[in-house]
C-alpha cells in the first residue's frame, strides 16, 4: 500500500533529520515508526521514547525530576569523572 502524507515543514525536517541520524531514508524511518507503534508487544512508554525528539539531556532531565531525593542522594558524587569505574568496574583514576 502506498500512503502519501502532507507534513508541515518542521515535522518533515524532523523526520528527515531523525532518519539521517539513524542512517536510513525518511521513508524507511517512517515505516519503522509505524511498525513499532502497531507492534502488539510495544509498550506505550517504548513508543513515546521512539517518538521523543528531544535531545538526550532533555529526556534525562525528565527522568531525573521524577527520581526521589533519597535515590538521588545515593548517586556517586564523582560519577562523571569516574564513569569507567562505575560502568565497567575499572579501578578509579586519579583526577
Amino acid at each position: 500500500m502506498a500512503l502519501t502524507l502532507e507534513l508541515p515543514e518542521n515535522k518533515e525536517a524532523g523526520l528527515r533529520a531523525n532518519a539521517q541520524a539513524h542512517g536510513i531514508s525518511a521513508e524507511e524511518y517512517a515505516t519503522e515508526l509505524l511498525d513499532r507503534c502497531f507492534d502488539p508487544e510495544a509498550t506505550p512508554a517504548a513508543v513515546d521514547t521512539l517518538l521523543d525528539s528531544r535531545p538526550v539531556w532533555g529526556a534525562l532531565a525528565k527522568i531525573m525530576k521524577d527520581l526521589p531525593a533519597e535515590d538521588l542522594a545515593m548517586l556517586p558524587k564523582d560519577g562523571a569523572s569516574q564513569i569507567d569505574h562505575y560502568v565497567y568496574g575499572l579501578p578509579k583514576r586519579d583526577v
